[in-house]
């Protein structure tokens, strides 16, 4: 949604501010009605969301309210707008302007609070700084709801090409019980999409176990894995069912299993070929009916070409793999993730955080992410709980990530080659596809380097400024001139 054209509603008693307001508004160019009390208003805005009223009007996306009203006051307007209608953002406007007041006002929901009279500048600064918000705003509540209806992805986010054909991928093997291998670094998340599988199978009523196979001693592990009985080993006091057997008629997820030892391993091939197995120091069999996802933080290929992975073992698992990339390939996902964090982040801490200044979001677009989204999702909680006011500011951010401001958005050649180009490769992709996402982070930097002058860009590229427009058009590179 860009800054001008949308729909702004004024609440004030008096007739000539709320028409002042109102042309002043239309001037920028947006669409405006005015409500002289708080119970007209909340009327207003439910008639245009359902359709209703004179008018089939769109959805309001600012409220301009003043703190003063006949009925309610604005805290309370602000308030009953926050609980009944979230996709509306709300300013909040007075002609008694105190400190107190203004933390009030930020405190019921509204994202920014002027004073009167008011400054036309100010009010329009305001004004699409709010629609920017909302905006945001609603694209990651949809994107969430599209996700949950179509996959069962609540906590799973990212618009990038890679991971749209990983959702497809999901959806077509979550109603089977196909073994399911995944690949990618730390902090991917690859349990959030093993869950996902479950919770979107014929199973999901059914019990989903997780066990790190590089958590558990060696010795331990067929154990945790197998079970035991008493008596089997110095300290097996009882018998214990192994995960196998807990995850029964439900969905196993063997995390780390790059780590497994080669007796281990063999042990893994008979259990994941037959469904059965011996717990540690019985010789009663045991079947079970199990669904299997496996994840390696490491190439199986390459620890099979090196003698440290069975290479039967990986045949038997790899009947479909999913490799998720790393979050430094998928900048255009560092935005919208951000913001799915932070409003988690906000409601557990009960704070009133309405976004990122353009300079926290360019630092955390540049940053690298050795720990991935899991690494993004610490950096958020961490700017809420510091953040000193409604905005994640750049100086709310770990140093780490401000320092990195100014590096490289691409990864050194040998980290692209080992990681990129593998990944590209094993989901095999065409060459112009895998050719498009380093342009596409040579034009984002390049932009951002020159503040998004096109011309200067352009020339910079030593390309026409046309080629440059259909280049910026055809990688969505738009959105982030716009939230800059």
């Amino acid at each position: 949604m860009s800054a001008t054209g949308s729909r702004v509603l004024i609440v004030d008693d008096d007739l000539i501010v709320s028409a002042s307001i109102a042309r002043l508004l239309a001037g920028f160019g947006h669409e405006t009605e005015t409500a002289h009390s708080a119970e007209e208003a909340l009327r207003l805005v439910e008639d245009a969301e359902r359709g209703a009223g004179a008018r089939a009007a769109r959805p309001f996306v600012v409220v301009v309210a003043d703190m003063a009203l006949p009925d309610l006051s604005g805290l309370e307007l602000i308030k009953t707008l926050r609980s009944r209608h979230p996709d509306v953002v709300a300013l909040s406007i007075t002609g008694y302007p105190t400190i107190e007041a203004a933390v009030g006002a930020i405190r019921a929901g509204a994202i920014d609070y002027l004073a009167k009279p008011v400054v036309d500048d100010e009010l329009r600064l305001a004004v699409e700084k709010a629609i920017r918000q909302q905006s945001l705003l609603a694209e990651n509540t949809s994107l969430r709801r599209q996700l949950h209806e179509r996959y069962g992805l609540d906590n799973i986010i990212g618009t990038d090409p890679r991971m749209r054909r990983i959702f497809d991928v999901i959806e077509a093997v979550a109603p089977s019980k196909t073994t399911l291998l995944m690949t990618g670094e730390s902090g991917t998340g690859k349990s959030l999409i093993a869950r996902a599988i479950h919770r979107s199978s014929p199973r999901a009523d059914k019990p989903f176990v997780e066990i790190s196979c590089g958590s558990i001693p060696e010795t331990l592990l067929e154990s945790e894995l197998f079970g035991h009985v008493k008596g089997a080993y110095t300290g097996a006091h009882a018998d214990k069912p192994g995960r196998f057997l807990a995850a029964h008629t439900g969905t196993l997820f063997l995390d780390e299993i790059n780590a497994a030892s080669p007796g281990m391993q063999l042990k893994l091939l008979r259990a994941l070929q037959e469904r059965r197995f011996e717990p540690v120091g019985s010789n009663d069999t045991i079947e079970v009916d199990v669904r299997v996802i496996l994840a390696s933080n490491q190439s199986l290929e390459d620890l099979v070409a090196e003698g440290s992975f069975r290479q039967d073992l990986y045949y038997r698992i790899n009947v479909v793999m999913i490799e998720l990339p790393p979050l430094r390939e998928r900048i255009s996902d560092i935005p919208i993730l951000a913001e799915h964090f932070l409003s988690a982040k906000t409601a557990d801490a009960a704070r009133q955080i309405t976004g990122f200044s353009q300079e926290a979001m360019q630092a955390l677009r540049r940053y690298a992410y050795p720990g991935n989204v899991r690494e993004l999702e610490n950096i958020v909680e961490r700017a809420v709980v510091l953040a000193r006011s409604t905005c994640i500011e750049i100086n709310d951010l770990p140093l780490n990530v401000v320092q990195n401001t100014t590096g490289r958005l691409l990864p050194p050649r040998a980290q692209l080659h080992a990681s990129s180009a593998a990944a590209w490769s094993r989901q095999a992709l065409s060459l112009r596809e895998a050719m498009e996402e380093p342009e596409r982070q040579i034009i984002l930097a390049a932009l951002e380097a020159n503040g998004w002058n096109r011309q200067k860009t352009a020339d910079q590229l030593q390309i026409n400024r046309t080629t440059l427009y259909k280049k910026i058009k055809q990688y969505g590179l738009e959105a982030y001139g716009e939230a800059g």
